[in-house]
């Protein structure tokens, strides 16, 4: 019996290892990116985006938790803009604040998860003209520490967040192409 129990140790140590030894090999940063194109300019999409108080009207994560409590705070719209929620298990609880605004181009976001873990990433929109529609893309990207790449291991953040990031353009299509 105490052989069995000895094996099955030394087993579940060994994948434990394994597992480890993986995380170690992946990347310390991750980068998510969505690209649509949009039947309008970037002059009509760009205050969707800049304005924070629009963008929780295409946002895919205030559809998620229609409750969610929101605080904005700094100026109206563009750099210094901040918006802070607090709500269910599906969105958390955050913080993001526009870091750079460069009409109609492109919008940098500082963005900083509290719950359900700590995380710190910056998040961008870029359009694009391309005739007479816009290619918008939008991007996160930030560190990954040991435990996050442990996680990543397990769970495809580009397919789970990329998920996110493609209902939200569609909704931005739809509002922008209005």
């Amino acid at each position: 019996m105490l052989k069995i129990i000895g094996i099955s140790l030394v087993g579940i140590v060994g994948i434990v290892v394994i597992v480890l030894a993986l995380a170690a090999t992946r990347p310390d940063t991750f980068r998510v990116q969505r690209t649509t194109s949009i039947q309008a300019t970037p002059e009509k999409i760009f205050p969707h985006i800049n304005d924070l108080r629009r963008f929780s009207v295409w946002s895919p994560y205030d559809k998620k938790d229609p409750a969610m409590q929101r605080t904005y705070s700094g100026a109206a719209s563009g750099k210094g803009a901040a918006y802070a929620w607090e709500g269910n298990g599906e969105v958390g609880k955050g913080r993001m604040e526009i870091a750079e605004s460069a009409a109609p181009a492109k919008v940098t976001i500082k963005l900083d998860f509290i719950k359900p873990f700590e995380a710190h990433n910056m998040v961008d929109f870029t359009l694009i003209p391309q005739g007479d529609a816009t290619e918008v893309t939008w991007s996160m990207q930030g560190p990954a520490p040991y435990l996050a790449r442990i996680m990543h291991l397990f769970f495809d953040m580009d397919k789970m967040v990329g998920k996110d990031f493609e209902v939200g353009l569609a909704d931005l299509k739809v509002l922008a192409e209005k």
